[in-house]
């Protein structure tokens, strides 16, 4: 049986070796559309009466919608267009380019598998193959799981936060991409 832990940190470097060889600018459209993503799934469960007073958050449902719009969110932002002028601007070291790329595509992975884990959490691991690791009852398994689970991306990006995280990144497009 694997853990949650090592699948977690096993996409934390997939996704940083898929950013060394994309570089920082289409690493840093990924990061923007998982926050996008998460804003997204905000105003969805606060804002919206259906779901908010409907669909719970423990529900395999809330787990479903909210991880079908960041794979949709984040798969077009891994599609980004091959601008050349874009491209020319931003690739001036390749040494440095890949490793701004590992280190922003670490922070996709851990936007990433972290949501994704943090709505298995909420929703109470909808699935038979996955199992809670806080009720392992190894000490050393329940204490890493709880440190890590409070600093997943949804938990730290609550509802002030993740406002800011959206108007920075488009301040960032707008000076930085246009």
């Amino acid at each position: 049986m694997v853990s949650l832990i090592f699948v977690f940190w096993l996409y934390v470097i997939l996704f940083s070796i898929i950013g060394a060889m994309r570089g920082w600018a289409k690493e840093l459209l990924v990061t923007f559309s998982a926050i996008l993503a998460l804003t997204f799934i905000t105003l969805l469960q606060n804002y919206i009466p259906f779901v908010r007073d409907v669909i719970t958050k423990e529900s395999t449902d809330m787990f479903w919608i909210r991880s079908s719009i960041l794979v949709v969110l984040v798969f077009f932002g891994y599609q980004t267009p091959k601008i050349p002028k874009i491209a020319e601007k931003f690739t001036r070291e390749r040494i440095q380019d890949a490793l701004l790329g590992i280190f922003l595509g670490g922070i996709n992975g851990y936007f990433i598998a972290g949501s994704l884990w943090f709505f298995m959490v909420e929703a109470k691991y909808p699935f038979a193959m996955i199992t809670d690791p806080l009720k392992t009852g190894v000490p050393e398994i329940i204490d890493t799981v709880s440190k890590i689970i409070t600093y997943l991306p949804p938990s730290l990006l609550g509802v002030p936060a993740i406002y800011f995280a959206v108007v920075i990144a488009f301040v960032f497009v707008l000076v930085v991409f246009i």
